[in-house]
């Protein structure tokens, strides 16, 4: 899950045209990207996107956002994309794990009537969209084994706290953003999800969505949302590990099972379970990027 391309739903052309942009994950938007009085027909267009695809050929993941919990619109979200059979559900503005629950409540009679396993709808919440959120974050582990992954936002946040900017002119994040940014990996790793960053909103600007996503992948994101398909190939090669990297990890594992104990000398260095940790996600990142 190293690139999360945004699509407007009302568009079909746009949703056709994502199939080949070459990202790991397409998110169906029913929410900021559509207008309020286009939602209805947005909805019938996601659906019927779903269901003309097979999850048999290869294709991305299959999100939709839709619109929050307390927007009054999300029941009719569900009730037609989930006719289409999405990978999973996008949720904006969570203000915690009380709201993952709630939204698995909804999903799972949803999930019976179109015939799917219960569960089988996977959650990634965006938790830093209101102030009240950033006081949750910790609510997240254990809430729900829907939920796959966690991520952030900046721009609601800054139109709910009416802040003049959200970056520095040099493009790095002013100090509230920083805080939530990194509740939001935190809060990921404590819950056993994937951390994935928010988006780069100056999409011709591909010297700064590297900068950006370079310091995502430094600091332990996996992946990174995006709003336009030229943003895509960019996070993708970002968020690929290395030859180098994987080849690390490999040898790393190997001398671990060869040990056949909880500390190892590798290198010159003194490694413990950590790194075999570390190792492990290195090389489920490279079979996930078909590097393995």
């Amino acid at each position: 899950m190293r690139s999360l391309l945004f699509v407007p739903g009302d568009s079909e052309k746009k949703l056709a045209k994502s199939l080949g942009a070459g990202a790991d994950v397409l998110i169906l938007d029913l929410e900021d990207s559509v207008a309020p009085d286009a939602k209805a027909k947005a909805r019938e267009i996601v659906r019927d996107f779903l269901r003309s695809l097979s999850r048999d050929e290869p294709r991305p993941r299959l999100y939709v956002r839709v619109n929050a919990l307390g927007t009054g619109l999300i029941d009719d979200d569900l009730d037609a994309v989930l006719a289409g059979t999405p990978e999973g559900i996008m949720l904006p503005k969570s203000a915690g794990g009380a709201d993952v629950i709630a939204l698995g409540a909804k999903l799972a009679p949803r999930e019976a009537i179109a015939g799917l396993p219960d569960g089988s709808t996977r959650i990634i919440p965006i938790a830093t969209e209101t102030a009240v959120s950033v006081f949750d974050m910790g609510t997240y582990r254990g809430a729900s084994p829907r939920c796959e992954a966690l991520t952030w936002g900046a721009e609601d946040l800054s139109a709910e706290i009416a802040a003049e900017a959200n970056r520095y002119p040099d493009g790095g994040y002013i100090e509230p953003y920083q805080l939530v940014r990194s509740l939001c990996l935190f809060a990921a790793v404590a819950s056993e999800v994937t951390p994935i960053d928010t988006v780069f909103t100056n999409y011709k600007d591909s010297a700064g969505l590297r900068k950006d996503s370079l310091a995502a992948r430094r600091d332990g994101f996996l992946g990174k949302m995006v709003i336009h398909p030229d943003q895509v190939p960019v996070v993708n090669e970002i968020f690929t590990p290395a030859k180098e990297t994987v080849a690390r990890a490999q040898e790393i594992l190997a001398a671990f099972a060869k040990a056949g104990k909880g500390t190892v000398g590798f290198k010159g260095e003194m490694l413990d379970m950590l790194h075999v940790k570390y190792a492990e996600r290195v090389i489920a990142r490279a079979k996930a990027a078909k590097l393995l």
